[in-house]
C-alpha cells in the first residue's frame, strides 16, 4: 500500500480493473481481460458469470497467469523511486539554490506533474509552486531547455484548473509573452503547443487579449505554425489560442494586417483538418468577417469563399453555421458581388438548397433563405423561379 503523503504514476496496464491497485498476481480471463487473482476470484466466489469489465459472460471461469505481464510489473515497481511531499518541497526549494543545478530539479519535478492528476493537484496546493515558475518564465537566462521545462510544467498544472485573475496579473506581462513566444518559434514539438495553451489560458479579457495579440510576432507565428503542412496538434492548439484573443475589434485587425485570411483559406482548402480544427479556423473567418477589412480580404480570395462552401454540410452543425453566417455577412448583408460570384462559381446554390431542406438549426435556415432570395434576383438559371417555399430540390 502506497502511504497518502507519496505520490506516484501507475501506468493504467497494470492497474487491476475491479480493486484499481497494482497487481500483485496478473490472471487472464477466456475473455483477454486481466485481473488481479484476489480480485476476480472474489468475484467469481459470489457467484458472478461474466467478466467484470466487458460484461461478456464466461464460457469458462478458468484463468491463465499472466508471466509477461507480471514480469513488467515487477520490473517497474523495482524501478520506482517514490517521491513524498516533502522530496516535493525540496526540489521546488533547489531552484533557487545555486549549488544545485535549477534544470534537474525542474525536469524532475515537470516529469512528476506529468505522471497524474494527483501529482499535479498536489503541486497546485503548494503556494511556492506558480511563482517560482512564473518567474523562470521571466527570466531567460536558463536557456531555451530550460525555459521550455518551465513552460511544460506550467501547462500541465494550469491545463484542468480554472484560470484566476490573480494568476494572469501575476504571469501576464510583456516579458512573459517574449518567452513563450520565443518558444513558439525556437522549441520542440510539444513546448510549442505548451506555449499555445498557456497563451490560450491567459486570454481572460480584453486587456490580456490585445497584450497578447500585439505583441509583434505572435499573430505571425501562430499564424505560421498552422499551415496545412505543420503538425495537425500544433495547428489546432495554436488555432484554439487565435480563436481565444480574436475577439477585441483591434486583436481582428491584427489578424487581417497578418494574412489571416489567406493563412486560413489555405487551411481549410487542404482538407486534412479535424473537425475540431475545421470549426475553430471556420469561427475565426466568421470573426474577421465582422470587420470592413476582414470582409474585404475574404471577397477578394475566392479560394476562401469556395472552401467555405465545400464545408456547409460536411463537417458539423457547427462548422456550418460558422461557414453560412459568414457566407451570409459578405453576400447578403454587404452584397458583395466577388463573395456571390465565388460562391456560384463553387456550385454554393445547391449547397444553399439542401441547406434549407435538412434538420438546421432556425437561424441558418434563415440565413440560407436570405442568400437564396440574392442569388434568385442574380441568377440567370431556372433558379429565378424557385419558389422557397417548396419542399423539394430543383434539378440542375
Amino acid at each position: 500500500m502506497v502511504r497518502e503523503d507519496l505520490y506516484i504514476s501507475v501506468p493504467s496496464l497494470f492497474r487491476c480493473p475491479i480493486s484499481l491497485d497494482v497487481m500483485k498476481s496478473p490472471v487472464s480471463l477466456c475473455t483477454g481481460v486481466t485481473y488481479d487473482r484476489s480480485s476476480i476470484q472474489r468475484w467469481l466466489d459470489n457467484g458472478n458469470n461474466t467478466c467484470p469489465a466487458t460484461m461478456q459472460v464466461l464460457h469458462t471461469k478458468e484463468f491463465v497467469p499472466n508471466r509477461t505481464l507480471q514480469s513488467l510489473i515487477q520490473i517497474w515497481s523495482d524501478s520506482q523511486s517514490l517521491l513524498s511531499k516533502d522530496q516535493v518541497l525540496l526540489a521546488l526549494s533547489q531552484l533557487h539554490t545555486p549549488t544545485h543545478n535549477p534544470f534537474d530539479s525542474l525536469a524532475k519535478i515537470a516529469r512528476f506533474a506529468q505522471d497524474s492528476q494527483e501529482n499535479r493537484d498536489f503541486l497546485l496546493r503548494t503556494d511556492c509552486f506558480l511563482p517560482l515558475l512564473l518567474g523562470f518564465l521571466d527570466n531567460l537566462n536558463g536557456g531555451l531547455q530550460f525555459l521550455q521545462q518551465v513552460v511544460t510544467a506550467l501547462d500541465l498544472v494550469t491545463s484542468k484548473m480554472e484560470p484566476t485573475h490573480s494568476f494572469q496579473n501575476f504571469i501576464l506581462k510583456r516579458q512573459t509573452v517574449d518567452s513563450l513566444l520565443l518558444l513558439l518559434r525556437q522549441g520542440s514539438h510539444d513546448s510549442k503547443m505548451a506555449s499555445a495553451r498557456v497563451l490560450k489560458s491567459l486570454a481572460l479579457d480584453v486587456d490580456s487579449k490585445l497584450l497578447i495579440a500585439e505583441t509583434e510576432g505572435v499573430v505571425s507565428e501562430l499564424l505560421n505554425l498552422m499551415a496545412p503542412e505543420k503538425d495537425p496538434d500544433v495547428t489546432e492548439n495554436c488555432l484554439s489560442c487565435l480563436v481565444a484573443i480574436s475577439t477585441p475589434r483591434r486583436s481582428k485587425m491584427k489578424l487581417v494586417r497578418e494574412g489571416a485570411v489567406k493563412a486560413l483559406s489555405k487551411l481549410l482548402s487542404g482538407g486534412s483538418l479535424s473537425v475540431s480544427a475545421t470549426e475553430k479556423a471556420l469561427k475565426l473567418v466568421e470573426t474577421v468577417s465582422s470587420t470592413k477589412e476582414g470582409r474585404s480580404a475574404i471577397c477578394e480570395d475566392s479560394a476562401c469563399v469556395a472552401a467555405m462552401v465545400n464545408k456547409v454540410l460536411k463537417v458539423s452543425s457547427v462548422a456550418t453555421e460558422h461557414a453560412v453566417t459568414t457566407l451570409w455577412s459578405v453576400c447578403y448583408l454587404f452584397r458583395d458581388q466577388k463573395a456571390q460570384d465565388a460562391v456560384t462559381t463553387a456550385n454554393g446554390l445547391t449547397k444553399i438548397l439542401l441547406l434549407m431542406q435538412s434538420n438546421c438549426s432556425p437561424q441558418v435556415r434563415q440565413m440560407s433563405a436570405d442568400l437564396l432570395k440574392i442569388f434568385r434576383v442574380n441568377s440567370k438559371s431556372c433558379l429565378s423561379s424557385y419558389d422557397t417555399n417548396t419542399t423539394h430540390i430543383m434539378p440542375f
